[in-house]
């Protein structure tokens, strides 16, 4: 993990806008004038946009700082690798209507908005996002979307997504949250953002007002990868959605250079936790194109998760998961800890109960139940 101070904001020349054009980025020290021309042909293809607030947490004189790993543009966007595609979790067969996505029976993704505070170098949905693909539902496609909730009693919970909710304003939000209300099946409200940490700012009293409804539950989902981004404003605007009554749960993406050791990985699920905030899913980087560079193995992520286990709190334990390309959900995909015994060494089938092997934390084997 990064020997930097956590507490220490680093870009000497902050930036008053987010900055959203490669030339921005090498004024501000935040990347390289030879780099410049790849930067180019990177932002004609996806969108960039670096808050104040997430400039002042990269250290420019660090070519492998994991806060500019997630923002800054790189040429190795340009790659598309094996199996990459634009939909690489398969929203579209699951889009009965525009901006509705039904992928299990008891929930759907509800995709307001096309825009970010901020926009990650590995978003599964880069090929959907950010200027030039539309910002907002129009109002008809936003009464089908509406109107197909409605017609189906099934879903209970509806996931605010885009883009990034938290981008509408209070008003418009507050009334989309008291139209969702107003559905007597839909009893969960889910923002997944990542306002708190891009553009803390936003978090105002106007806006937790917006998030609290008659009639529904209200969590909020925060994606954050590195504990360096939970600290100061961030923390403060996560305490106040919390002080509100509203819960949080985490969201983090597991990527090379970011998180993928053991140090980094357990200090940011202890920040999670530290700020009341559930850590619920790590994903494994999705095929989306041009991220490559930033996704670990499968077998890497579950060697992480097995360090966490036992060294760390089970409130900082989040399940691993890949979202199996094509459309076909969440798997979890983390360390199994159990397998039949029968071929255990010195073992006999001395009882008509199947045992089992199961390997602790430290990588140590056991039978269970144990011999009597």
């Amino acid at each position: 993990m990064s020997n930097i101070d956590f507490n220490k904001s680093h870009v000497s020349f902050k930036p008053t806008a987010a900055l959203r054009d490669p030339t921005e980025l090498v004024a501000h020290g935040l990347a390289s004038v030879a780099d410049l021309p790849d930067l180019e042909k990177v932002a004609a293809r996806y969108a960039i946009a670096v808050t104040p607030a997430i400039a002042a947490l990269i250290d420019p004189d660090d070519p492998n700082d994991p806060i500019a790993r997630q923002f800054i543009p790189s040429a190795a966007e340009l790659v598309t690798g094996e199996g990459e595609n634009a939909d690489p979790i398969g929203d579209y067969p699951h889009s009965p209507v525009s901006g509705i996505v039904h992928r299990y029976p008891d929930r759907v993704l509800f995709k307001l908005v096309q825009v970010c505070a901020v926009y990650c170098r590995f978003c599964f949905r880069r090929e959907m996002v950010g200027p030039g693909k539309g910002t907002a539902l129009s109002q008809g496609a936003y009464d089908n979307a509406l109107a197909y909730i409605r017609a189906h009693p099934e879903i209970w919970e509806v996931i605010l997504t885009g883009g990034d909710p938290l981008m509408l304003s209070p008003r418009r939000l507050g009334e989309i949250m008291a139209d969702l209300a107003g559905i007597d099946h839909v009893r969960i409200i889910r923002l997944h953002t990542r306002v708190p940490v891009a553009e803390p700012a936003r978090i105002s009293a106007e806006m937790i007002e917006a998030l609290k409804v008659e009639g529904a539950t209200t969590w909020v989902a925060l994606h954050a990868n590195h504990a360096r981004e939970l600290i100061g404003k961030a923390r403060a605007a996560c305490a106040d959605i919390v002080d509100a009554g509203i819960p949080m749960v985490s969201q983090s993406v597991l990527l090379r250079g970011v998180n993928d050791n053991a140090a980094a990985l357990e200090a940011l699920m202890r920040a999670f936790v530290e700020c009341r905030i559930k850590p619920y899913y790590l994903h494994h980087g999705d095929l989306a194109p041009g991220t490559a560079h930033l996704r670990t193995t499968l077998e890497h992520g579950q060697e992480l998760m097995r360090s966490l286990r036992g060294r760390v709190s089970g409130l900082c334990q989040p399940d691993y998961v890949l979202d199996i390309p094509g459309g076909h959900g969440k798997s979890p995909v983390g360390p199994s800890y159990l397998s039949p015994a029968n071929s255990f060494p010195g073992e006999r089938e001395v009882t008509a109960e199947t045992r089992y092997r199961i390997v602790d934390y430290c990588g140590d084997v056991h039978l269970y139940p144990p011999k009597p």
